[in-house]
């Protein structure tokens, strides 16, 4: 077995639903944190620059949730926060504000400081709710790219219409009252199932003989509303 030469990170996905984030820095690297924290429905995000905001910025800007502030950071801007990245043009400040999370217990990301760091972000795929991650460590983000690309080719938006599906039927088979062992059985079924090549063709009428073939008969009326706004 091969274990890592570099510090090794515990992967883990963090929820910021209706928390409160930090974002200082608002040039190139802030607008992309600040666009997938959004993404994550927070409950407030405060974007600290001492420099007016880009047009990109001011318009993401007018969402209820971002709260933009032209000045230079303060230690109480991180009163209440749960996660923090520092994003700014000098290193000096990032360093900063990493050593005052790290006395706050805060979780905090410093862009070009990944040492300071108690957190990296790794390179993201989303299909729907499938969501896939990688992260070579901090020792090649030029690697890291390359696998996102070759992933982004292997798992198409049919991956997400096969999540949908499957989030669609999960609650229709648990109200059934069967047991826990057969309903394991169905799911793995569906999985094994040839339906996620058929999404991929667009073929949605073999889905549906697929669906029909597979599930309860009792679920089988139910068929046409699961995909009815497949494309």
């Amino acid at each position: 077995m091969l274990y890592p030469n570099s510090m090794t990170y515990y992967p883990i996905s963090l929820k910021v639903e209706n928390q409160k984030c930090l974002l200082v820095g608002a040039g190139e690297v802030g607008l992309r944190k600040l666009k997938s924290l959004l993404y994550c429905h927070p409950a407030e995000i405060w974007v600290i620059d001492t420099c007016d905001p880009s047009p990109e910025i001011r318009s993401i800007g007018d969402n209820t949730r971002v709260f933009f502030k032209k000045r230079a950071f303060t230690p109480s801007d991180l009163d209440g926060k749960f996660v923090v990245f520092a994003c700014t043009s000098n290193p000096v400040v990032n360093r900063h504000i990493a050593d005052l999370c790290q006395q706050k217990n805060i979780l905090c990301n410093i862009a070009d400081y990944p040492e300071g760091s108690n957190f990296i972000v790794p390179s993201v795929i989303r299909q729907g709710d499938l969501t896939l991650t990688v992260s070579t460590g901090g020792n090649s983000p030029a690697f890291t790219k390359k696998i996102r690309r070759d992933l982004q080719n292997i798992f198409g938006d049919h991956y997400a219409k096969f999540l949908t599906l499957m989030g669609r039927l999960r609650p229709l088979v648990l109200d059934l009252g069967k047991e826990t062992s057969e309903n394991t059985a169905l799911f793995r079924h569906l999985v094994a199932s040839p339906i996620l090549d058929e999404l991929e063709a667009g073929n949605i009428s073999r889905v549906h003989e697929l669906l029909a073939e597979i599930l309860p008969e009792e679920l089988v009326p139910h068929i046409p509303e699961l995909t009815d706004d497949f494309v």
